[in-house]
């Protein structure tokens, strides 16, 4: 197995860009060299609390080295910075003797001192012709007149730690000829590889899920243009509009691709050009930057472009690329095919408002139970909520789900069937009024009791008929009492919530005090 010794500071500009948090930029090196199968054998990293552009004999910093043990970072002394490269001179005597004794194969330098606190293992290096690679313009120009074996060296400027990391790691695996496949996750549980198939990493539903907030701010800003006082905000609404298939573009793209500010700029270069396709242009030219980020990332990484390069070429050509072939081809059939969806709703909705409403009520709770919700409503939602702010199955989901969900927790607070039952049902009902979320408080009583979770299927079809007969359009994940704000109708809304709220009330009452009774009977004989 191949050792490796890191050395180098949080530099100048390095400090803006990673530099200033230690623990990160060498926890990066050190994900990435796992993946290659390298050993970490040697950290000298002195963190200074300043750039060292503007750093004064007052900046305090601190030596970090490696603890071989435990296999991280460890803290090796604090002061002022010149006492601080004073210390790191004995560190760096270890490492040169650790290269001289062949136990180091090679270095990786980030605004090292070769004329200082980096002399030694520089010129051991240099010696033993060893790999280094780095970044750092000045300091890796100063080392490379020293004689040492520079492969690959870079500025500091448009990189972050992954993309350093990678092609620190890519450029030495690359010199020993071996295999090395980027790791490009966000976490070590969840990490996709460049060698795995990228599209595996699309998940529509998570960037649905985590879009929410972009739409939920939308309605917010609607509902407040609804006031005289406030009429300017219509402006604001039709800006963020036109903000969602960027939301939706940045989510996607980092999803695929999590190669940190790199996929975000791809993602927002992309979804600027498919705001003509609506949410789901913003989906297809996320999706397209994604894969091409990492595409991209990869073979320049292997080209030896330098690190800056390498995150233009990336991002910039990965979100333009993306963002013209659905600004040219794909936005009309996006917009097209998201208008077609809106249609079918709306004329379920012409047909019989009522019976729209109460099968849609009847059907939410079976749709979230087996997995259909997250899948298929949610995104109907947004893109119900795309042009109005709100949606017919965002209020079904406020009445059907949340409202019914407290009411049979308000129920288990008031008459639990056993005491333990008011603890458990106490957050959920308190979340679900103060959050609109957390329907899920309601399953153990529910699955506990069949009387209960037809309670609910009623109530939630009730509800839904009243949002019909009001012609309710709405949203959840909102404070109860902000629902009926962010609403078409407000009065209808609110009609709609505590009719549905009161009924699931009233019925898981009944079964809690029908089975208190069968247990007491129970208990008599």
């Amino acid at each position: 197995m191949k050792r490796i010794a890191i050395i180098g500071s949080s530099g100048g500009n390095l400090f803006n860009l990673g530099g200033k948090d230690p623990e990160k930029l060498i926890g990066e090196i050190v994900t990435q060299s796992k993946s290659a199968g390298l050993e970490i054998g040697m950290v000298q990293f002195i963190a200074a609390a300043e750039s060292m552009d503007i750093a004064k004999e007052s900046t305090t910093a601190a030596l970090y080295g490696w603890d071989s043990g435990e296999n991280r970072l460890r803290n090796l002394s604090e002061g002022l910075l010149k006492d601080t490269n004073e210390a790191a001179v004995g560190v760096d005597a270890e490492i040169a003797a650790l290269i001289r004794s062949g136990l180091i194969d090679g270095v990786i330098a980030m605004s090292a001192d070769p004329n200082d606190a980096n002399k030694q293992t520089i010129i051991a290096a240099a010696e033993k012709g060893i790999p280094l690679v780095g970044t750092g313009g000045t300091s890796m120009a100063l080392i490379s007149s020293k004689g040492a074996n520079v492969i690959a060296a870079s500025g500091t400027t448009g990189t972050t730690n992954r993309t350093r990391a990678v092609s620190f790691i890519q450029s030495l695996c690359k010199y020993w000829g071996m295999k090395y496949y980027p790791i490009l996750g966000s976490s070590l549980s969840s990490q996709a590889s460049a060698s795995s198939k990228p599209w595996k990493n699309i998940n529509l539903k998570g960037i649905m899920q985590s879009s929410l907030p972009g739409f939920i701010a939308m309605a917010i800003v609607l509902a407040f243009s609804q006031i005289p006082m406030f009429k300017g905000l219509s402006e604001v609404f039709d800006i963020m509009l036109k903000a969602l298939p960027v939301v939706l573009a940045v989510i996607a793209a980092k999803q695929i691709s999590d190669l940190d500010e790199v996929s975000i700029v791809a993602g927002v270069i992309a979804g600027a050009l498919s705001i003509e396709g609506g949410i789901i242009g913003g989906i297809i030219g996320g999706i397209g930057a994604g894969l091409l980020v990492q595409y991209l990332f990869v073979k320049c990484v292997q080209w030896r472009f330098p690190m800056t390069t390498v995150n233009i070429v990336a991002g910039g050509l990965a979100g333009l690329i993306s963002g013209l072939i659905v600004y040219f081809l794909i936005a009309p059939f996006a917009l097209q095919l998201g208008e077609f969806i809106k249609d079918i709703i709306n004329m379920a909705i012409s047909f019989n408002p009522i019976i729209a409403g109460i099968i849609a009520g009847l059907l939410i709770w079976p749709a979230i139970l087996g997995g259909v919700y997250h899948a298929a409503i949610l995104p109907i939602v947004l893109l119900e909520m795309e042009k109005t702010g709100n949606s017919f199955l965002g209020a079904i989901d406020m009445v059907g789900l949340v409202m019914v969900s407290a009411g049979i927790t308000l129920a288990n607070i008031i008459a639990p069937r056993d005491r333990g039952e008011a603890a458990v049902a106490t957050p959920g009902f308190l979340i679900n009024m103060g959050f609109g979320t957390f329907v899920e408080a309601a399953y153990p009583f529910m699955f506990s009791n069949k009387m209960v979770f037809a309670g609910a299927i009623v109530a939630s079809g009730v509800g839904g008929g009243l949002v019909g007969v009001f012609n309710v359009r709405g949203t959840a994940y909102v404070p109860s009492f902000m629902g009926p704000l962010l609403s078409n109708n407000w009065i209808g809304f609110t009609i709609s919530m505590l009719v549905a709220l009161l009924l699931a009330l009233l019925i898981t009452l009944v079964a809690n005090k029908t089975v208190k009774n069968q247990n007491q009977i129970k208990k008599n004989i």
